[in-house]
């Protein structure tokens, strides 16, 4: 809604018809937002975070994925407050009786590393399962700066999964990898057309 927050929620009919055709073509959505539109929002410290965390909250409340068992979303910047607040929403979910986040949501929905320190990358991996974790690193994205505490970039997320001390080394193959040709499947069919 371009900043506005005036659309219909992601589990509104309304947009049942492109959810159709991105099963259709096995296509996963990336659901980020635009730029805010609201000087009391900061586009990424306060909007793009929100919004994660809306559309988190939106397919919890809904049941969009009965109707489309095999769509896929991504939620980016490590699913805003998700991780944080992981036992807040299970508590709301039970409340909403829906069944358990791993259930309602966790086979459709996928989350990035665009978090730009350890533990936050290391609370993410720890809180979603490492099925759910794609790799993504901004650089030349929200923040562009050098950490002075590290002197490395803060967007530099690679770095953060090089040095976790919880991941294993097929863990870090399925955030960098796995994952990805999973949830883009299309990608190895193209590439198997092609003969690579």
């Amino acid at each position: 809604s371009g900043g506005h927050w005036t659309s219909p929620p992601l589990t509104d009919r309304h947009w049942y018809p492109i959810y159709e055709k991105m099963v259709e073509y096995d296509l996963p959505a990336m659901i980020h937002v635009s730029t805010s539109c609201n000087a009391c929002f900061h586009t990424t410290g306060a909007h793009y975070l929100n919004a994660d965390t809306t559309a988190f909250m939106q397919c919890i409340q809904g049941d969009l994925f009965k109707d489309f068992p095999t769509l896929k979303f991504l939620i980016p910047h490590g699913g805003g407050a998700v991780p944080y607040h992981w036992g807040r929403f299970r508590g709301l979910a039970q409340e909403m009786k829906k069944p358990l986040l791993e259930d309602h949501l966790l086979n459709n929905i996928f989350f990035d590393t665009c978090v730009y320190h350890q533990p936050g990358i290391d609370l993410l991996n720890t809180v979603i399962p490492v099925k759910n974790v794609l790799f993504a690193s901004e650089m030349i994205g929200a923040v562009r700066g050098i950490d002075p505490t590290t002197g490395n970039y803060y967007d530099d997320t690679k770095r953060y999964i090089e040095a976790s001390k919880i991941l294993s080394g097929d863990d870090k193959h399925q955030i960098y990898e796995g994952n990805v040709r999973r949830v883009f499947s299309r990608l190895d069919s193209r590439l198997k057309a092609k003969g690579l």
